[in-house]
């Protein structure tokens, strides 16, 4: 599985296909690509334009399309998956895929995949009971098929009873659990901060770091799809930030610290990712500052908050500080000294040369003393491998 997990999504002819778009949407922002097939039966129900719009990729309805002369697409598409998920599954797809029949696009790559197939049912309560349909429920779970089984409820042909689509909080953790991903934050409250802090000298120019925010996004983004309930911090970056239960942009260290002191309180862990810069500008010139042909200028600097520091000072008991150090040479023990002195719970150490970059080298080192030195990594990867510490220092794994 690549860092971007995919997912081929089956929708089939069953009233509740509409909810699938929603599902669509919470998967991509969980950081999945998906990939949807529609039954001939589904696209009665439901146009495929709307799930090309959310899913941003063709939708896949034809067995031989003529598009795609070159392609294999029940093959193609079943290598594609990380996990295929048939939500709804109607009754009539249950029983061709209990039987192994192979009659249409859905049925072929169902066959054909060797990733993990999940399916949640839906269909009227009459159905869903009959033993013929039981049958093949239980046949297919007995192949190693997993079921998201329905919810007793309203129906939509207006009775009350078993066959309800499962809600869409169960069937996307089902998902997650079969891409191998946890959810071992749930409702944790976490404070992240990323990206860099710029600090102007007029109103033009200022001073920064080539820093990305692409560690600290990693982390947002990870800890959002481990169910914590992420307040973001960040600054300018060359990455998006993700989805998160609360985002708040920053320019400078000064609000950046502003912000940490206000939003701290109401979180149990806070990892100071961000790259902040030491020194700003002592003043700033209400206008730009023009060019001398006759001489160099001087900028006076002041220093910024310690944003960590202070927090460290002022944190609740049970906090937990998570701090990041970026040394161009005596790695570790600078590291280590740094967070004897803020008082941080963990520190993660990595070298200058990976400031920008995707993949980091890091070192972890605790306070006790622990210490970790991994291989070179994605930084998404890297991230996971903090929030294993986070979970396990918290209490929540």
């Amino acid at each position: 599985m690549t860092e971007t997990p995919s997912i081929v999504l089956g929708v089939t002819g069953s009233i509740a296909a509409y909810k699938s778009l929603e599902l669509v949407g919470r998967l991509r922002r969980k950081g999945c690509k998906v990939t949807v097939i529609m039954t001939a039966n589904a696209c009665k129900l439901i146009g495929p334009a709307s799930f090309e719009a959310l899913s941003g990729n063709p939708v896949a309805l034809e067995l031989f399309p003529d598009s795609k002369p070159q392609n294999i697409e029940h093959i193609s598409l079943a290598q594609l998956a990380d996990v295929l998920a048939i939500v709804p599954a109607s009754a009539n797809f249950i029983a061709k895929a209990a039987a192994g029949l192979a009659d249409d696009l859905l049925t072929t790559v169902a066959l054909a995949v060797k990733a993990p197939v999940l399916f949640a049912p839906a269909m009227n309560v009459d159905m869903w009971e009959n033993p013929v349909v039981r049958r093949n429920v239980k046949q297919m779970t007995a192949l190693g098929w997993k079921m998201v089984e329905p919810e007793t409820g309203r129906l939509a042909c207006g009775t009350t009873g078993s066959g309800r689509l499962a809600s869409l909080d169960r069937i996307e953790s089902e998902i997650l659990v079969s891409l191998g991903w946890r959810d071992d934050l749930k409702g944790l409250p976490l404070l992240i901060t990323a990206g860099r802090t710029e600090e102007p000298w007029d109103p033009v120019r200022y001073i920064s770091n080539r820093s990305s925010g692409r560690m600290g996004m990693a982390l947002a983004s990870a800890a959002a799809r481990r169910g914590a309930k992420v307040t973001l911090i960040s600054g300018p970056g060359d990455v998006p930030a993700p989805e998160v239960f609360k985002h708040i942009p920053v320019l400078t260290a000064a609000q950046m610290h502003q912000a940490v002191q206000r939003e701290l309180p109401r979180n149990k862990a806070l990892i100071m990712a961000a790259a902040v810069a030491d020194y700003a500008p002592k003043n700033i010139a209400s206008g730009k500052i023009k060019k001398k042909n006759d001489g160099d200028i001087t900028l006076t600097l002041k220093r910024n908050p310690d944003i960590i520091q202070l927090a460290s000072a002022k944190r609740k008991p049970g906090t937990l500080l998570v701090g990041f150090a970026l040394e161009t040479d005596n790695l570790v023990a600078n590291a280590r000294e740094k967070l004897i002195a803020k008082d941080l719970d963990l520190i993660v150490a990595n070298p200058a040369k990976t400031l920008s970059g995707e993949n980091i080298q890091a070192v972890i080192i605790d306070k006790r003393g622990g210490t970790i030195k991994l291989p070179a990594m994605p930084k998404p990867k890297l991230a996971d491998l903090i929030l294993d510490r986070v979970a396990k220092l918290t209490g929540a794994a």
